[in-house]
């Protein structure tokens, strides 16, 4: 089950930064490129995560300010985790 979006005081959802497909049952969370309160743009690098000889970038789905880091290094992820939360820019 995904996680809950965190509160916001806008009508706009966020965006769930997602577990990137990696053809594996789990992944490792690595580390944050970004931190909270930073902007991001549609297929910034934004985390990664280390699957069995290989490191994955995780991109951002959006443009947006990274409004939560819930994965955390040392992290075990599967497929479709949350990793974090955007909130969407304005259009």
């Amino acid at each position: 089950m995904e996680p809950a979006a965190p509160a916001n005081d806008a009508a706009t959802p966020r965006i769930a930064i997602g577990m990137p497909e990696t053809g594996t049952a789990e992944a490792i969370f690595s580390l944050w490129y970004v931190h909270p309160g930073e902007t991001v743009y549609e297929g910034d690098r934004v985390a990664e995560v280390l699957i069995p000889g290989a490191t994955v970038d995780v991109l951002a789905p959006a443009d947006g300010v990274l409004a939560a880091a819930d994965a955390q290094p040392g992290d075990r992820l599967t497929p479709g985790a949350v990793l974090g939360w955007l909130e969407p820019s304005p259009a």
